[in-house]
């Protein structure tokens, strides 16, 4: 007698949609290549931040066998109050006001000129980006031979070739010279950098509209002021911020030029930060004024940026 079988009911779930399948590893994919990259970042820089703002807010004992004492935001009283340190954003100040203007406007006509059809425009881009990539320990070393105040080059042309000065200058012996010396080394190392970024701006201008311009009679100047100048204005408006946020993190050129005297008249905000931690070995105030340094470049840059909006709209 035959008999009949009838097939077992399972309650097992329908396998996975391969449309639900690339749909969930679409979404994955993004966040696992991001996760190395995330993680690298929270080592190096999250990480660092919130320790340096947590040594800020102690006496930091540096031998381990000693306890750190909490003191809350007296650090950052200290800073606000701390005469020296003011002294050393002023004279970031003067740096900046010697140094900005200085990349920017060099940089943006040594821009313009490498923009034109010349011969050598290879030789010239390379000569002027040779500083940038030169060490900051080297030039200013040789800088520092050359704005000596008995044997330094400058001196000699000032005095024996020119004959505008009566006696040699003390450059780094004192607050305004130093200053100086010091802004000269900024600028001829930066011009270089400016200059490339300008120069990728200036090659991404629409020639149709050089040539619209031209057609109306506008000069080579009007169409630079006129065509050039307004279609780069995000790239100024990039290159001068970054400036000053490097302007205000001067730190090699005073160390080795200066060594931030005579009595801390040449002190800049790394300098000084570094003399109270690696001096007197006071980290906790040293991260503090840091965080104050970097609260004053955050109210800078987005008053330059507001700025620029406000020229933009003006414009319009």
């Amino acid at each position: 007698m035959a008999t009949t079988t009838t097939p077992a009911v399972t309650s097992a779930e329908p396998p996975a949609q391969p449309s639900t399948r690339r749909g969930r590893r679409a979404v994955l994919t993004p966040y696992a290549f991001l996760l190395p990259g995330f993680a690298l970042f929270c080592l190096i820089v999250v990480y660092p931040l919130a320790r340096s703002f947590q040594i800020s807010l102690y006496d930091w004992a540096v031998v381990p066998t000693q306890a750190s004492t909490f003191v809350g935001l007296d650090n950052y009283v200290r800073g606000i109050q701390d005469d020296q340190f003011w002294l050393s954003m002023a004279n970031a100040g003067v740096y900046l006001a010697i140094t900005v203007p200085g990349q920017v406007v060099i940089g943006l006509a040594v821009a313009v000129l490498l923009d034109a059809k010349m011969p050598g425009r290879g030789f010239f881009r390379v000569l002027f980006y040779l500083p940038v990539v030169t060490s900051w320990v080297v030039v200013a070393l040789v800088f520092k031979y050359l704005f000596n105040t008995d044997a330094g080059v400058v001196n000699w042309l000032l005095v024996e070739v020119f004959q505008v000065a009566d006696s040699n200058i003390a450059w780094l012996q004192s607050r305004w010279p130093g200053l100086m010396a010091v802004s000269v080394l900024g600028v001829w190392k930066g011009v270089g950098w400016a200059m490339v970024i300008f120069l990728a701006a200036l090659t991404g201008v629409r020639e149709d509209l050089k040539e619209a311009a031209a057609l109306d009679g506008a000069g080579a100047w009007h169409r630079f002021v006129h065509v050039s100048l307004p279609a780069i204005r995000k790239t100024l408006l990039f290159v001068t911020v970054l400036l000053v946020i490097g302007g205000f993190n001067v730190f090699i050129s005073i160390l080795l030029m200066t060594g931030g005297g005579p009595a801390g008249s040449t002190e800049v905000p790394l300098t000084y930060m570094y003399r109270q931690a690696f001096d007197f070995l006071d980290f906790g105030y040293a991260a503090a004024l840091s965080f104050l340094l970097a609260i004053v470049i955050v109210v800078v840059s987005y008053t330059q940026f507001k700025l620029f909006d406000t020229d933009a709209e003006g414009g319009s």
